[in-house]
């Protein structure tokens, strides 16, 4: 019985399965395609409300937005990444992007999925990163949200969660339904990235940081920082997989395929 309760399960998961490409390759190729359980509308519409959520809880407490000079840079950056986004996907120009500095010692940045961004002082603070720094940390995150890299995590998770209710069922244990809102802070804040989506977003990232003006090399010179910070303890905004040496070395290969990009769009010299 346990078998079959298990196989309905898994079949239940196959069938609820959309196989869907994201986002177009770009200059970078990324073309794998990712099986989602759950719609891109509902889990923006939840991603949105735990945004709002935690910015209105860090409003309380006086910790968004305080520096003027910092929120008018970090949101410049941020306009000239997003409008590149069509060159992954026509729809992401026109989400509701909201771009909010977040006072507090982390050295951390992330989207939410539908273009929902915070940046910490405590990055701004000890990296001290140039422009193009700043662009590959919030290219790379943005590519999350362009892979939708939440919606396929929740997916996942969301299947588990039906086997492990099915299991509950057998032992006669009641367990709640899950909460996508509080998934995706999770996810966000507190679950790490695969591998595979760290890569993914890496190449992204740099293409959009040299698509909007800004060096694609700087991730790399990014990395080493974050290597020598607190005797190399990565930042809650890079995954510790995969490792320096693997990670610079990838991003050396697609920095250098999209520095003619790069050399097109650069602002031209004073």
């Amino acid at each position: 019985m346990l078998k079959k309760l298990l196989w309905a399960v898994l079949l239940a998961a196959v069938a609820g399965c959309q196989t869907v490409q994201t986002t177009q390759p770009g200059a970078v190729g990324i073309e794998r395609k990712q099986s989602m359980m759950l719609s891109s509308a509902e889990v923006n519409a939840s991603a949105g409300k735990a945004y709002q959520q935690l910015i209105a809880g860090e409003d309380k407490k006086g910790q968004v937005n305080r520096d003027s000079n910092q929120v008018a840079r970090i949101r410049g950056i941020a306009n000239r990444l997003i409008p590149q986004t069509r060159a992954f996907r026509a729809d992401a120009p026109g989400w509701q992007w909201q771009v909010n500095v977040i006072s507090a010692k982390d050295v951390n940045a992330w989207c939410m999925p539908g273009g929902k961004i915070a940046v910490y002082t405590g990055l701004l603070e000890k990296l001290k990163p140039s422009d193009d720094e700043i662009a590959a940390v919030m290219g790379h995150e943005i590519a999350h949200a362009l892979r939708e890299h939440g919606r396929e995590r929740a997916s996942q998770a969301m299947a588990q969660g039906m086997a492990i209710s099915i299991l509950g069922a057998v032992a006669g244990v009641s367990r709640g339904g899950m909460d996508l809102s509080q998934l995706m802070l999770d996810l966000t804040l507190n679950l790490p990235n695969s591998r595979q989506h760290e890569t993914e977003a890496d190449r992204i990232g740099v293409e959009l940081a040299a698509r909007a003006g800004y060096d694609p090399r700087a991730a790399i010179t990014l990395w080493e920082k974050m290597g020598k910070l607190n005797g190399g303890k990565s930042a809650e905004f890079l995954s510790t997989h995969p490792s320096n040496t693997t990670r610079i070395g990838d991003l050396q290969v697609y920095a250098a395929r999209v520095m003619p990009l790069y050399e097109q769009s650069k602002p031209a010299p004073r």
